[in-house]
C-alpha cells in the first residue's frame, strides 16, 4: 500500500511538472510574437544605468550636439516605453502632472463698450528692440499704444543690429497676414507707410519706459497736430504692467497670445520638432542660458576656466552698450543673478526625482566651453536632444544664420513641452511662462537659484552629499514654484519712481487677473473700456 501511494504521488509530480513546463513554453512563444524584435526601436547608443555613471567617461573629442542624432522614427523609442513603463509608478507620475489650473481659462474678448478702431489721426512706425522675445513684447505694446493714440500701425521692422545681427524682417518671423486680419476690429495695420509720405517729416521719440494711458493720449497724441508720423525708436518696456483699462489689457493679450503667430514656415518646423521629442516620451524643455553673451553680460565665471572668464570678461569690456563693466562673480552667484551651470542644472533635476532615462530638450544656442561643461549632465542624462540633433542639415538649412528663427524653434518645442524649466529669468524664460499660464497654467519649474547655489556649495565642500536629505529639501522648496496660478506680483514694498515699476512682476511673464478668468466669473459686466 505505501508503495502504491508513492506511485501515485511521483505521477502527480510529474504530471504538474510538465504541464508548469507547458505554461513556460506557451508564454515564451507568447511574448516572441507579440514583441518581435524586429520591431523594437534602439537608440543609437545605449542609456547607461544609474550604477555605470560613476564608471563612464565621456570624451570631450566628440560634441554633445552629435553625440546621440536620433533617428526620425514612426514609433516611440525603446527609452520612451520604458519612462512610459517607469510613469505608472506614484512619484514619477506627480512629477509629471501638471499643477491644477483651478477653472482659469482665457478671457480676452472685449467689452460691449469697445468699439472697432477709430478714424486714424497717423501713423505709428515702430523700432523693435532686442532678441526674438523681447521684440515680442514690445510688439504686442505697440499695438496697444496705436489703439490709445489712434494711430495706423506700420509692420513693426524687427532688430537687425543687436549683438545677434540677424537680417530678419517681421514676414520672415511671423505670420504677417494673420497679424493684419486678426487686429482689425483693434487697430488697423498695414504693411507699408504710403509712399506719398515716405519723405514725409516724422516725430521721432523715445517713449518713456511703463508709461500709463494717460502718458500716451496726452504727451505722445499732441504731436499729431504737427505730425502725420510718430516713430517709437525703441519697443520695450514702454507700457506700464498694472493700472490700464481692462480693454486694454486684454488687447495686450489678443495680439500676444492670438495674433503674433510665427510665420508658417517656423510653426511647420516647429511642429515637427515637438512630434519628434513627443516620440521618446513627455519630455522637459530645459532653457539652459549658458551661453556666452549671457555668462559675459552678468559676470557669472562658476564652473569655469580662468581662461574662459578672462575671455568673458574682454567681451564684456568691448561691448559698449553694456553699461556694468566691474562685477563680482561670487557676488551675483551668491545672489541668485547667475544662470545654473549644465552640472548644477544635473544635481537639481536628479534631486527632483527625474530618472536618468528622461527625454530632455535644451532650448538654448551654443552651450559655452561645449563637451567640457556639458559632460557632467550628459552623463546623468543622456537622452538630451535640441534641434541639431532632432533635425537633419537640411530641415535646419533654411533657419541658420537667423537667431530669431531658430529662437522661434526653441520656444514653440518649449511652450509644448510637458515640463519647462528656466535656469535663468531672461527674456525667453518669462514669455515662454507666461504663455505656458495663458494656456491652461502648463507645468513650469522655476529653480530657486539662490537657495540651490548653497546646496550645491556644501556638496562641493563636502558637508552634504546627494541623497534623499537634499532631494527633500528641493523637493519642499520648489512645491510652490511649478506654475500655479496666481495673481501678477506688483512693485516690491519701499521702491520709488522707475526702480518700483522695474521690481513689477511684468505683464507677459503673468497674464492673471487680465486675461484669465474663472469659468463661472461674469467678469464683463462693469469692465472699463478705452474708445
Amino acid at each position: 500500500m505505501q508503495k502504491k501511494r508513492w506511485r501515485k504521488v511521483s505521477i502527480v509530480r510529474k504530471m504538474l511538472t510538465f504541464a508548469i513546463a507547458a505554461i513556460a513554453l506557451m508564454a515564451l512563444l507568447y511574448v516572441h510574437v507579440e514583441f518581435p524584435a524586429s520591431e523594437v526601436t534602439k537608440l543609437p547608443d545605449k542609456l547607461p544605468t544609474q550604477h555605470e555613471f560613476s564608471s563612464q567617461k565621456l570624451s570631450r573629442e566628440r560634441s554633445w550636439i552629435q553625440e546621440l542624432a536620433p533617428p526620425h522614427l514612426p514609433k516611440a523609442p525603446l527609452a520612451a516605453r520604458k519612462l512610459d513603463v517607469a510613469s505608472r509608478n506614484g512619484s514619477l507620475e506627480k512629477l509629471w502632472k501638471p499643477p491644477p489650473n483651478r477653472d482659469h481659462v482665457p478671457c480676452v474678448a472685449a467689452s460691449p463698450l469697445y468699439t472697432p478702431p477709430p478714424e486714424s489721426r497717423g501713423y505709428l512706425l515702430v523700432h523693435a528692440n532686442g532678441g526674438l522675445n523681447q521684440m515680442r513684447a514690445g510688439i504686442c505694446d505697440m499695438v496697444a499704444v496705436a489703439r490709445i493714440i489712434n494711430a495706423t500701425l506700420v509692420i513693426p521692422e524687427l532688430d537687425k543690429r543687436s549683438l545677434w545681427q540677424d537680417s530678419s524682417n517681421f514676414s520672415d518671423v511671423f505670420d504677417e497676414d494673420h497679424f493684419i486680419n486678426s487686429l482689425k476690429n483693434d487697430v488697423n495695420v498695414i504693411k507699408k507707410l504710403p509712399k506719398e509720405l515716405a519723405s514725409a517729416t516724422k516725430a521721432v521719440k523715445h517713449f518713456r519706459s511703463w508709461s500709463g494711458v494717460d502718458y500716451y493720449e496726452e504727451e505722445i497724441a499732441r504731436l499729431w497736430d504737427e505730425y502725420q508720423i510718430i516713430r517709437a525708436a525703441k519697443s520695450d518696456s514702454r507700457l506700464a504692467n498694472n493700472n490700464l483699462p481692462p480693454d486694454i489689457q486684454k488687447l495686450r493679450c489678443r495680439a500676444c497670445y492670438e495674433a503674433l503667430r510665427f510665420a508658417p514656415k517656423i510653426e511647420a518646423m516647429g511642429k515637427m520638432l515637438v512630434d519628434r521629442m513627443r516620440s521618446y516620451g513627455p519630455y522637459i524643455a530645459l532653457h539652459l542660458r549658458f551661453e556666452k553673451d549671457m555668462l559675459a553680460f552678468s559676470g557669472c565665471t562658476h564652473d569655469l576656466s580662468p581662461e574662459e572668464a578672462e575671455e568673458l570678461k574682454a567681451i564684456r569690456e568691448n561691448t559698449t552698450w553694456w553699461k556694468v563693466k566691474e562685477i563680482d562673480p561670487v557676488e551675483q552667484r551668491s545672489k541668485g543673478y547667475c544662470p545654473l551651470t549644465p552640472r548644477e542644472v544635473g544635481l537639481f533635476l536628479s534631486a527632483l526625482g527625474f530618472p536618468s532615462n528622461t527625454p530632455i530638450y535644451i532650448a538654448a544656442g551654443e552651450i559655452y566651453g561645449g563637451d567640457s561643461h556639458m559632460s557632467d549632465l550628459l552623463l546623468r542624462y543622456p537622452l538630451l536632444m535640441n534641434k541639431e540633433k532632432l533635425a537633419s542639415i537640411e530641415e535646419l538649412e533654411p533657419f541658420v544664420n537667423h537667431a530669431s528663427q531658430l529662437a522661434a524653434l526653441d520656444y514653440i518645442v518649449s511652450i509644448e513641452s510637458d515640463i519647462f524649466i528656466p535656469t535663468y529669468s531672461g527674456n525667453m524664460a518669462r514669455a515662454v511662462e507666461g504663455h505656458r499660464r495663458f494656456l491652461g497654467h502648463r507645468k513650469t519649474i522655476s529653480p530657486d537659484r539662490r537657495t540651490l547655489v548653497r546646496l550645491f556649495d556644501k556638496i562641493d565642500q563636502g558637508t552634504m552629499k546627494e541623497g534623499k536629505n537634499l532631494s527633500n529639501r528641493i523637493i519642499e522648496i520648489h512645491r510652490r514654484r511649478q506654475g500655479s496660478p496666481r495673481k501678477r506680483k506688483g512693485p516690491i514694498s519701499g521702491t520709488k519712481g522707475t526702480d518700483r515699476f522695474r521690481s513689477e512682476e511684468a505683464f507677459y511673464v503673468n497674464p492673471l487677473p487680465d486675461c484669465l478668468c474663472r469659468k463661472e466669473s461674469s467678469y464683463m459686466n462693469n469692465s472699463q473700456s478705452i474708445r
